[in-house]
């Protein structure tokens, strides 16, 4: 009898026990964690140990032998639910062990983001990539105009020459479309990459969008003419080498500078990009706008007065100067 008695005794003692301990873990389980802010943290490859002492030291569970205990039990008893993966994951303020097992296993990798400005040249793209972080390997060389200005997105460890690569191969896809889409009757553009030379100069030129289409139609009715281009980016590119900024203005001996990119010097285009031109650039290169305009000055608020004459133009520049 008081055999049967202690055993029932042990028993609803055991059960009491488990069902206190069931329900501290479920809590634990569910109720929101230590992390006080929201981190990216870099889940590495290994067992569960390494993955629970990364979070813990981390802060995204709380660093004791009992949460431990709880996240590799957490894990087993949830393992229909998917594979625990090794990245760079975001854990927000608070995430509780349910949730953090939710990310471990359905989250997507954390995405950096690195933005290529239009217009600028060779030299200052390759330094924003080598500078950029999380980044791996050399950055290769670039050729000027190789790539298309915009934000990209890459994981943690992407190597520097994969990321020049999908540069490269965006640029080459858009002056691709857009080639194949310009205006039928622009005679004066041979090729795509003929195409990316304009645009680039266009760039250079304006930061106002409705006048890109303008500007590249100056550039083509001179081209049209047989007359020099004479557009100072072109000279700046030519006497820094492709390495701005120039640091001062422009002198009559920098337009006499010797250089197939002295347009000044040169009839046509020269002969290749002076810059990464962004899709406007592209587009207005491909649909210049209808204009007789054979020359344009700045007006001092960012933008140009156009002229379709050399006497109007004079006008336009005598302007400039006394307001200047």
């Amino acid at each position: 009898m008081f055999l049967l008695r202690g055993a029932l005794l042990f028993g609803a003692t055991t059960f009491l026990c488990a069902g206190g301990v069931i329900g501290v873990g479920w809590h634990d389980y569910t109720r929101p964690g230590p992390l006080p802010t929201g981190q990216d943290i870099v889940v590495p490859h290994g067992g569960y140990g390494s993955t629970a002492s990364v979070l813990q030291n981390n802060g995204v569970l709380q660093n004791d032998w009992w949460h431990g205990v709880l996240f590799h039990v957490a894990v087993v008893l949830t393992r229909h639910n998917g594979q625990l993966h090794a990245a760079e994951l975001h854990f927000p303020t608070g995430v509780s062990l349910q949730e953090t097992l939710w990310i471990l296993r359905h989250a997507k990798p954390v995405l950096h983001r690195l933005t290529i400005p239009e217009g600028l040249t060779a030299s200052q793209i390759r330094s924003l990539i080598t500078n950029a972080p999380f980044l791996t390997g050399e950055t290769p060389t670039l050729p000027e105009g190789s790539v298309l200005p915009q934000t990209y997105s890459y994981l943690r460890d992407s190597s520097r020459q994969a990321l020049v690569e999908q540069m490269a191969l965006r640029l080459r896809t858009v002056l691709q479309n857009i080639w194949q889409g310009r205006a039928p009757d622009e005679t004066d553009i041979h090729t795509p990459e003929e195409l990316l030379v304009l645009a680039s100069l266009v760039e250079k030129e304006t930061g106002v969008a409705d006048e890109r289409p303008l500007i590249a139609r100056v550039f083509l009715n001179r081209l049209a003419a047989g007359m020099k281009l004479q557009t100072d980016p072109t000279v700046i590119y030519a006497v820094t080498h492709g390495n701005p900024p120039l640091g001062r203005p422009l002198t009559h001996t920098d337009l006499q500078t010797p250089s197939p990119y002295n347009t000044y010097q040169n009839t046509g285009l020269p002969p290749g990009p002076i810059c990464a031109p962004g899709t406007q650039a592209l587009e207005a290169a491909a649909h210049p706008a209808q204009s007789d305009a054979l020359y344009f000055v700045a007006n001092g608020t960012g933008g140009h007065n156009f002229a379709k004459t050399l006497s109007e133009h004079n006008q336009n520049v005598a302007q400039f100067r006394k307001k200047h």
